[in-house]
């Protein structure tokens, strides 16, 4: 089976229980050569573009994902903003996060498109990490009472099964132009240069969630960081600053109606 490594040993914006759910789904499933996943459209109600935000999150996104990819959501969004049918944008959001890349370039796009239509995001159920990054960028976030939103953080991981081959009697050599090629290769420890090295790439692209958040929510830097990427569950995420309402799916896309007269 061809496995994607983006989701283990590149930096993620998701949620930890994805992150192992994801582990355990694609050791279970043959690979798909011929497989196409179908491209998301947005839905029409009544003048409200509903533009899907959902499962994982990825620029390329791999078959065994179950979730959108961020340049779907970008020409759904776009198209959204130009269709003169279109009066307000619902981006509705159910998520655990997703990679890195690409997540905080459309976050931007979609800040900066605030104040030609309402941006709302309403949450069927959860908003965690780049999915939520996604959902700040709108005008308003609502999440019903047992949804959740947060965990801002940034996670990478190595894994290192250098004993396991030692055990096995399988020596690997590594032929290399360069001492940092096989930086993080799972087949040898990971090195206190290239941990370092690793640690500042994930810092630097917290630091750039948090900042986002930030501007995004009007929120304070360090009260996020505070945070230390923990999830908030109805009314907390509302008291911490991050949802504006606590209302269920239907209620809120009803408030969002009621707002366009």
């Amino acid at each position: 089976m061809k496995i994607d490594p983006r989701f283990f040993t590149r930096p993620l914006a998701m949620h930890r229980l994805e992150i192992e759910r994801l582990a355990a789904t694609i050791t279970a499933w043959s690979d798909y050569d011929d497989y196409v996943r179908p491209q998301p459209q947005y839905g029409l109600h009544k003048g409200v573009a509903i533009l899907p935000v959902r499962g994982v999150l990825a620029n390329d996104l791999p078959w065994w994902a179950d979730g959108t990819e961020y340049s779907w959501i970008r020409q759904g969004f776009d198209a959204a903003l130009e269709a003169d049918d279109v009066r307000a944008i619902a981006l509705d959001v159910n998520g655990p996060g997703g990679t890195v890349e690409g997540c905080f370039d459309l976050v931007d796009h979609i800040f900066a498109a605030r104040g030609k239509k309402p941006i709302w995001a309403i949450l069927s159920e959860s908003a965690y990490s780049a999915t939520y990054a996604l959902a700040s960028a709108a005008d308003r976030i609502l999440i019903p009472r047992t949804g959740g939103a947060g965990s801002i953080g940034v996670v990478a991981g190595h894994v290192d099964i250098s004993q396991a081959l030692d055990k096995a009697g399988v020596k690997v050599t590594f032929i290399q132009y360069g001492d940092r090629k096989t930086d993080g290769a799972s087949e040898k420890p990971l090195s206190e240069d290239a941990l370092a090295c690793f640690r500042a790439d994930v810092d630097e692209m917290g630091e750039l969630f948090v900042a986002t958040v930030a501007r995004n929510r009007g929120l304070d830097a360090q009260a996020i960081r505070d945070m230390q990427a923990g999830t908030f569950m109805g009314a907390g995420a509302v008291a911490a600053g991050l949802c504006d309402e606590v209302a269920a799916p239907d209620a809120a896309f009803s408030a969002l109606l009621k707002t366009l007269g």
